[in-house]
């Protein structure tokens, strides 16, 4: 069995590997270990060996870790997860970005709960591609309305777009969805916005969102392995 490192290093090699396939240049596309429900021991050793940006679905999880971890001051926690209203204040306080923005609702109380002494918090709109009544996020015929809106919040910098796509083996379908992305951040590109992030490929797929055009990967299991829940957290 590999070891944390030897597969942290081996999902290196897959997004170097995709980013030559495709004639992208490796720093093109960051990668995002997410961490969720392991423990900050696994957190410390990827940090030794280099990787600062983590990924968390759950507020309480991620305030814990940030404290567990105070001496790491450069990690970068992203907040992946849906977020709840009452929720809001721990990922303000905690978090350097947010990916699933998708209510205006959620948006404005992370910008009054954001502390003045923090800069702008970072995030993402997630858009919902597959169209099933599932998956969260927003209908891109309402992005433009979204992303003005939260243009406006002093406190947080639209930086991009976050997809979770089709659970599918079908690679023209996941395509056809990543594009799709890619469609909405031009678009919204021509409107003004200085979007420079697309938050979309995880273990399975980051080959096909890098040649998508994705800049950051949300990469879980093919790191840490698979997850044992023993209770849902929040």
């Amino acid at each position: 069995m590999a070891t944390l490192f030897e597969a942290w290093q081996g999902v290196q090699g897959r997004i170097d590997a995709a980013c030559t396939a495709c004639g992208r240049n490796s720093t093109e596309v960051a990668l995002l270990a997410v961490s969720k429900t392991f423990p900050a021991l696994a957190v410390r050793e990827l940090y030794i060996h280099g990787q600062r940006c983590f990924g968390e679905n759950y507020a309480q999880e991620l305030a814990q870790k940030c404290i567990d971890l105070a001496d790491c001051s450069d990690i970068e926690w992203h907040f992946i997860g849906p977020l709840q209203s009452n929720k809001t204040r721990i990922v303000a306080e905690s978090a350097h970005w947010v990916h699933t923005i998708d209510r205006f609702k959620i948006a404005e109380r992370l910008n009054n709960q954001r502390p003045a002494h923090l800069p702008a918090l970072n995030v993402c709109i997630q858009v919902n591609v597959s169209g099933e009544a599932s998956k969260s996020g927003i209908h891109p015929d309402q992005l433009l309305e979204l992303a003005t809106a939260i243009r406006q919040l002093p406190h947080l910098q639209l930086r991009g777009l976050m997809c979770i796509p089709e659970a599918t083996s079908d690679e023209d379908t996941l395509a056809k969805q990543f594009q799709s992305l890619k469609y909405c951040q031009a678009a919204l590109q021509d409107q003004g916005f200085k979007l420079d992030t697309l938050s979309m490929g995880m273990s399975a797929d980051l080959e096909l969102a890098i040649a998508s055009g994705t800049t950051l990967v949300r990469v879980g299991s093919a790191i840490f392995g698979a997850r044992h829940y023993q209770q849902e957290k929040q």
